[in-house]
């Protein structure tokens, strides 16, 4: 009490302290959970995306921070004042490869840098004082923005993120596909990934990657595609040639 009295310290919201650095920010909060508090969680989905230049033409960009993390997260983050808000996933439905660990607050050696980590998850150095975010690599923030479709993600969101991945790993991306649970995630995938014809795409060994049986109806009222075998939005079909 004295310290936020005498102004060495700001409380923000009930039980937490910080300080006085200017205006609080969603970077600060998610650093802080990733290396003081030692939350496996990592920025993921349309966010990493947008971080890492991908979706910089889409409106109402960062006003969702999407998170991605094994257990609960304190319930002071969804009372700081930001301007933003947190969108909490659990990793384990997706893929559960955990995020790093016992993050150090400062990068010991440069090369750490855009490190890319075993699970597709990547370190970047946030503000003056460099300190480590961990976020999805655009391979795996592909993925969990895929798992948000057609709940909280359209298709045509999806459809022009795609559009700009022209330069992902085929090896990161080969790695991920056999790993994801979701069934549904796959067949989007593939399904967005033709429509493009990126150039790696050619190197994907889809015999290797389970897309499961049966089928999947996405949206009401859409027309049925019968490659992946899924219903999707009937202007997605038009003119399609799907094969694999």
């Amino acid at each position: 009490s004295q310290y936020v009295s005498s102004g060495w310290l700001q409380q923000p919201t009930r039980a937490v302290f910080r300080r006085p650095r200017g205006e609080i920010s969603w970077e600060q909060v998610v650093i802080s959970l990733q290396t003081l508090m030692g939350h496996q969680l990592s920025v993921g989905g349309r966010t990493a995306l947008e971080l890492q230049g991908f979706a910089h033409y889409i409106p109402q960009s960062q006003k969702s921070i999407h998170l991605y993390c094994d257990g609960k997260l304190p319930s002071w983050i969804r009372k700081l004042p930001l301007d933003q808000e947190f969108v909490i996933h659990n990793r384990q439905r997706l893929l559960s490869q955990p995020a790093p660990k016992e993050l150090p607050l400062s990068l010991d050696t440069p090369s750490e840098e855009g490190a890319v980590l075993e699970g597709g998850f990547s370190i970047t150095q946030w503000g003056q004082w460099k300190w480590p975010l961990v976020m999805s690599t655009p391979e795996r923030a592909v993925l969990e923005l895929l798992d948000d479709v057609p709940k909280n993600e359209t298709f045509h969101m999806a459809d022009v993120l795609m559009e700009g991945l022209v330069n992902l790993s085929p090896r990161r991306m080969q790695i991920l596909l056999e790993q994801t649970k979701s069934i549904k995630v796959k067949r989007l995938f593939f399904f967005f990934a033709d429509r493009h014809q990126h150039k790696w795409l050619t190197h994907i060994k889809r015999k290797s990657i389970d897309l499961g049986s049966g089928k999947r109806m996405l949206v009401k009222g859409g027309k049925y595609d019968p490659v992946y075998r899924m219903t999707v939005p009937e202007e997605f079909m038009k003119g399609e040639d799907h094969s694999i």
